[in-house]
C-alpha cells in the first residue's frame, strides 16, 4: 500500500465534515501548574463511539466503492476500532463483522453490538488476527479495514491532531511537543503527518503501557521489534506486540522517542482527568497524560499537546482507578 501523506489527512478532514464530532481543545490551570508550562488536551472520549477510532473507520468506509460496500467490512479489535467500524457501517447501511478477543471489556462488546455489528470472538493469545479476518472476509465477500495499518485509517486518525493544531493557532499558541498514545501506531502516524506539516519544529513522543513498549524499543533499534506480550493488560486498547508496517514507516523518521507508563501512573491520570477536566478516560486513553503527570516528559516553559484517545472503560476498572 502507498503511504499516506498530509494531503490525505486534509482530504480526510473534508470527507469527515458533518460525520464526526469536532472535539474541543481543553486547558486547565491545575494541568498547566503540574507541567510548569501550557498543556493542550484533545478529549476524544467525547467523539462518536467514545474514541478517536471513529475518524479512521469512517474515512476508510467512505473510501469504499459501491460494490465493496455491499459486501461490508470485517475487522479485528479489542473494542474501540470495532465500535468505530460498526458505527461507520451503520451510518452507511453496510454489514459489519467484528472479531473481538474473548476477554474484551464488556462495555466495548455491548457498544459494538448496539451498532448492529456481528461479533466473532477469538483467543487473544493464540489467534493470528490478520489470518482470521482475512478468512472471514473471504467467506463473506467483505473488505478488511484493519485497526491501524491502512492508509485511509491513518489519514482519518490524523484529523484529530489537525483540529488541535488549528485550535492552538487560533489561540495564539505554538506547540513545542506532542505526546501521543500508541498501540499499533495509527494515531501516532496520522498525528505525525499533521504535526510535521503544521508544527515541524515540535518533537513527537510515542507513549505506551509498560511492558507493551514495542514502539519505543523499535524506534531506538531502528527496526520493528516485537514484545513478549506479558505486560499488564490494563490498557487493553494499546496491547499491540509489534508496530505496523505502514505506521512504522511513517513514524520512524518523525517520532523522537518512546515513553512508557505504569498501571499506577495510568490510574493517577484517569483520576486527574475526571477530577479536573471532567472527562472519563479509559486506561489506554490516559497514557500520554500519565507520562506528563509522572514527569517523564520535560514540560517546563513549553507548550505540550496530547490526545485523550478514548473513554470506553468498564465501570469496575474506572472504580479501581478512582479508589487507587
Amino acid at each position: 500500500m502507498t503511504l499516506p501523506d498530509f494531503d490525505d489527512v486534509r482530504a480526510a478532514a473534508e470527507r469527515l465534515k458533518g460525520r464526526i464530532r469536532r472535539t474541543p481543545m481543553l486547558r486547565h490551570r491545575a494541568l498547566d501548574a503540574a507541567a510548569g508550562g501550557v498543556v493542550l488536551v484533545k478529549p476524544e472520549p467525547l467523539q462518536v463511539t467514545g474514541s478517536f477510532k471513529f475518524r479512521g473507520a469512517t474515512n476508510a468506509s467512505l473510501r469504499l466503492g459501491e460494490a465493496a460496500r455491499k459486501g461490508g467490512v470485517v475487522t479485528h479489535s479489542s473494542g474501540n476500532h470495532g465500535q468505530a467500524v460498526a458505527a461507520a457501517c451503520h451510518a452507511l447501511g453496510m454489514p459489519a463483522l467484528i472479531a473481538m478477543p474473548q476477554d474484551a471489556p464488556s462495555v466495548k462488546v455491548e457498544a459494538t453490538r448496539a451498532w448492529g455489528a456481528e461479533i466473532h470472538f477469538f483467543d487473544r493469545h493464540n489467534t493470528d488476527r490478520e489470518a482470521l479476518t482475512a478468512e472471514l472476509a473471504q467467506k463473506r465477500g467483505a473488505t478488511v479495514v484493519p485497526p491501524f495499518d491502512h492508509p485511509d485509517v491513518i489519514a482519518g486518525q490524523g484529523t484529530a491532531l489537525l483540529e488541535l493544531l488549528e485550535d492552538a493557532e487560533a489561540a495564539g499558541l505554538k506547540v513545542d511537543q506532542f505526546a501521543i498514545n500508541t498501540g499499533g501506531g495509527g494515531l501516532l502516524a496520522g498525528s505525525a503527518l499533521s504535526a510535521k506539516a503544521l508544527a515541524p519544529q515540535a518533537k513527537i513522543y510515542a507513549v505506551e503501557p509498560e511492558g507493551w513498549d514495542d514502539y519505543g524499543q523499535s524506534l531506538r533499534a531502528g527496526e520493528r521489534v516485537p514484545v513478549d506480550g506479558k505486560g499488564a493488560g490494563l490498557c487493553d486498547s494499546l496491547l499491540s506486540k509489534v508496530p505496523g508496517v505502514l505506521t512504522f514507516a511513517i513514524n520512524s523518521p518523525r517520532v523522537a522517542d518512546g515513553l512508557s507508563v505504569t498501571p499506577a501512573e495510568v490510574f493517577a491520570a484517569m483520576r486527574f482527568a475526571f477530577t479536573h477536566l471532567k472527562v472519563v478516560v479509559e486506561p489506554g486513553g490516559a497514557v500520554s497524560l500519565a507520562a506528563l503527570l509522572a514527569g517523564k516528559l520535560e514540560t517546563r516553559d513549553r507548550v505540550t499537546a496530547l490526545i485523550l484517545s478514548g473513554g470506553n472503560v468498564d465501570a469496575a476498572v474506572f472504580g479501581q482507578a478512582m479508589a487507587a
